[in-house]
């Protein structure tokens, strides 16, 4: 057996749904699109962010993809870019995340724009997810949901600039130009 027929039968014997970075939506299996350079800069601001604010207060713990929400076996798992689980509800944080984060956020690609803007939104407002974040990297926007009642409402904005609050991480307020600043060296 060559070489590579042994590497590529260890792949297959080895790898497993743990490492599948699949989704399932609304009990169909969904494959996003690679993430490009911009997104993961995005995305480790908004981790940084949240993080530093948080080991200030010990008010819970902040984590960024891949790590799946199982919000219904079989049927929701899904992986946000960024979520955020409060102290209280620490229970849910098992081998991966088996219910509703406090926060989650979703870093809208171009690929991405009608499964983050309406499926996942759906599916978020119908669990109750308390805060939903949709960054969007082209128009340097942040959108910032929350829960009332059964459906989603704005409750902060920053367009290019401003200042962007979460409701749902205590005394969070950033500046969009933290989220969206430069990226060179």
């Amino acid at each position: 057996m060559s070489e590579h027929a042994t590497i590529g039968s260890m792949k297959t014997q080895t790898l497993d749904r743990d490492f599948d970075l699949t989704e399932i939506i609304n009990g169909v299996e969904v494959m996003g699109p690679r993430p490009f350079r911009k997104h993961q800069n995005i995305s480790t601001n908004i981790y940084d962010l949240i993080r530093q604010h948080i080991r200030k207060t010990k008010a819970g713990k902040v984590y960024y993809a891949p790590l799946s929400v199982i919000l219904q076996e079989n049927e929701q798992e899904l992986q946000p870019d960024i979520l955020y689980i409060r102290k209280e509800n620490s229970a849910i944080m098992q081998d991966w995340i088996r219910g509703v984060p406090d926060m989650v956020c979703e870093i809208v690609s171009k690929g991405s724009v009608f499964k983050d803007t309406v499926i996942k939104r759906k599916v978020y407002e119908k669990y109750k997810v308390p805060e939903y974040w949709m960054v969007f990297p082209e128009f340097e926007t942040i959108e910032v949901f929350t829960i009332e009642g059964d459906a989603y409402k704005v409750f902060s904005l920053a367009e290019g600039e401003g200042v962007v609050k979460s409701k749902v991480i205590e005394g969070l307020e950033k500046d969009a130009k933290d989220v969206f600043g430069d990226f060179s060296f």
